[in-house]
C-alpha cells in the first residue's frame, strides 16, 4: 500500500538528502547476525522497504518487492575508506530509501558499520534510535540467540508530523508567513563565498571536517553554558557566527543568520518516540549584526533568548505549516549557518567482546551548486557518551578542504574561550 507524502516530506524529496550514521567497531562481530538484526529493523519499520514514486502532483512511498529490499552490504576493506565512499555514493533513484553496509578489515577484528537513510522518512532523532535499534537487535541475537519472532513487515506507516500538529487559525499562520517573507527580505542573511578559484573545473565531492572535544572539555563546556545562562547550542551557534564574520571583508556589521533545526516529537500531542520514521523537525531562523570584533557571549546570549522564545510559543508549529512555501521563497530558511545539535544521545549498546571506538552522524545531500558562488556553513552536533563533536560537510567544488579545516579550528578557538571561563568542577563527594 503507498503512503502520499505530506508537502513536508516532499520538500525532502528534491533534495535528496539522508541521514549517514556511522560505527566504528572492534573485536569479534557476526555478520550474519548482523545482518538479521538489521532485517527485523526493515521488518518493523515500512517506510524502509520503500521507493519514492509521483503520485498526482506530488510523492507517495511505494513499497518494494521482497527482492528490491535493503539487505545488509557486507565486504571486507581498509575500513578508514568506507566512510569517505558511503558519503558519496547517493541511494539511487527509485530504490530503496536505507542502506546498511559492513566493512571489515582483513584480519577481522576492525569494522565499519554505516546506515544511510532517506530524510524523507527520517531526521537526525529518529536515525540515532535506528542505528541504536539495529544494534540491541543485534546485542539479543548472539547473547540470546532470538532469531525467531521478527516482524512480518506488514505493520503500518507512521502518519507524517504534519498530520499531528495542533488545531491553528489560518489567519494566524498566514500573519506569521507574512512576517517570516518581510523579515527576510529586509534582513537577509549573507552568505560566505566560495573559495574554490574555477568551481567548474573542480571535480567536487563531500569531504567531512570534524572537531571533536574529549569529555573534560565538553563538561567544561556545558558548566560554562549553565553558568552564563545559555544553552550550549547559544555558545555552538556563537562560534560559527563569530568565524562565518571573519571570512568577509570590512570591519562593519553584517547581517548573518543563524538556522537551528527544531525538534517536535515530545511538543506534539501524544509525543511520538525517537524510534518513528518520520522527519519530525521545524526550524528557526535568527539574524544578527555581527562584526569582526563582537562579543561572542553577547551572540550566545542573543542566540540562546530568540530561540527559546520561539520554542516556547506557537511558532515551531506555524513554522511548520510554511514550509511548503520555501521552495518558492527560499530566503525563509537561507542562513550563513546551519547548526543542528542532536544534545546527548546514547551510543550503541553491544555485546561483550565487541567496543564501539567511534560513533558518527553526518548529513549528506547529492545536489551541490559550485555556479552560485557562495552558500551557508553546515555543522552538525550531537554528544555521543558525553563527548561533543561538529561536523563540517562540505563539497569540495564549493568550499577546499583547507578552508573547512581552518573555519573548524577558528571555532574550536572560540568555543576554547567558552571552556577557559567553566567554573570548576565540584569535588568528589567522599
Amino acid at each position: 500500500m503507498r503512503r502520499v507524502l505530506c508537502p513536508v516530506e516532499t520538500l525532502y524529496v528534491g533534495q535528496r538528502s539522508r541521514a549517514v550514521l556511522s560505527c566504528a567497531l572492534r573485536g569479534r562481530l557476526d555478520a550474519e547476525a548482523l545482518s538479521a538484526a538489521f532485517d527485523g529493523v526493515t521488518a518493523a519499520h515500512p517506510s524502509l522497504r520503500t521507493r519514492i514514486v509521483p503520485d498526482g502532483e506530488g510523492f507517495a512511498l511505494d513499497p518494494l518487492d521482497e527482492a528490491e529490499r535493503p539487505r545488509l552490504n557486507v565486504r571486507t576493506g581498509a575500513t578508514e575508506q568506507a566512510l569517505a565512499t558511503e558519503l558519496n555514493t547517493p541511494l539511487s533513484v527509485g530504490g530503496p530509501l536505507s542502506r546498511a553496509v559492513l566493512v571489515s578489515a582483513p584480519g577481522g577484528e576492525e569494522h565499519l558499520f554505516v546506515l544511510s537513510v532517506d530524510h524523507t522518512i527520517v531526521d537526525g532523532h529518529s536515525g540515532i534510535a535506528l542505528l541504536n535499534e539495529i544494534w540491541d537487535r543485534y546485542r539479543n541475537l548472539v547473547e540470546q540467540g532470538e532469531r525467531a519472532g521478527a516482524p512480518d513487515g506488514t505493520g503500518a506507516y507512521p502518519p507524517p508530523v504534519s498530520a499531528l500538529l495542533p488545531p491553528a487559525d489560518r489567519a494566524r499562520t498566514d500573519a506569521h508567513l507574512e512576517r517570516r517573507t518581510d523579515e527576510a527580505r529586509r534582513h537577509p542573511s549573507e552568505l560566505i563565498p566560495y573559495d574554490v578559484a574555477d568551481p567548474a573545473a573542480a571535480e567536487g565531492r563531500i569531504e567531512v571536517c570534524r572537531l571533536a572535544l574529549d569529555a573534560e572539555r565538553t563538561d567544561r563546556l556545558r558548566r560554562s553554558a549553565r553558568t552564563a545562562g545559555v544553552s550550549v547550542h547559544a555558545l555552538i551557534a556563537a562560534a560559527l557566527l563569530a568565524t562565518a564574520r571573519r571570512r568577509l571583508p570590512g570591519d562593519e556589521a553584517r547581517t548573518l543568520g543563524c538556522l537551528s533545526p527544531v525538534d517536535l516529537r515530545s511538543r506534539l500531542t501524544p509525543p511520538i518516540p525517537a524510534l518513528t520514521m518520520v522527519p519530525a523537525v521545524t526550524s528557526h531562523l535568527q539574524t544578527l549584526d555581527v562584526t569582526p570584533d563582537t562579543d561572542p557571549w553577547e551572540l550566545a546570549r542573543t542566540v540562546h533568548a530568540r530561540l527559546g522564545a520561539f520554542v516556547a510559543g506557537d511558532g515551531p508549529f506555524h513554522e511548520m505549516r510554511i514550509t511548503p512555501e520555501v521552495p518558492r521563497n527560499p530566503t525563509l530558511q537561507l542562513a550563513t549557518v546551519i547548526a543542528t545539535n542532536m544534545g546527548v544521545v546514547p551510543g550503541p549498546r553491544l555485546p561483550a567482546g565487541l567496543v564501539a571506538t567511534d560513533v558518527r552522524l553526518l548529513p549528506a545531500r547529492e545536489h551541490y551548486f559550485p555556479a552560485a558562488g557562495r552558500s551557508p556553513v553546515m555543522a552538525c552536533v550531537v554528544s555521543f557518551e558525553g563527548r561533543l563533536a561538529i561536523e563540517f560537510p562540505h563539497f569540495t567544488a564549493c568550499f577546499s578542504p583547507e578552508f573547512v579545516q581552518a573555519f573548524r579550528d577558528e571555532v574550536g578557538t572560540v568555543l576554547g574561550t567558552f571552556t577557559d571561563a567553566a567554573e570548576p568542577a565540584p569535588a568528589p563527594a567522599g
